[in-house]
């Protein structure tokens, strides 16, 4: 029985699953945006920075999670 030598940073498999969270996020973010604006049309303004908001936080999560998954494999 011959076994395949597996080769290279498996950090590469963590920086894939960690996209899979900020696009989930992302995807909420403005689902509820345009659920509550189909709703109440007249509070898009309203809503429209807090939107923005949480598309930034979601968005710098993603970046922090690529950036420590480099300081974890130690390519910084």
């Amino acid at each position: 029985m011959l076994l395949a030598e597996v080769t290279g940073s498996t950090a590469a498999i963590g920086y894939g699953l960690a996209a899979i969270g900020p696009g989930i996020g992302v995807g909420l973010v403005f689902a509820s945006y345009i659920q509550s604006t189909a709703r109440q049309p007249e509070s898009s303004r309203l809503t429209l920075p807090y939107v923005w908001i949480g598309f930034a936080v979601v968005e710098a999560l993603a970046l922090l999670g690529v950036a420590f998954g480099f300081v974890w494999a130690g390519n910084v």
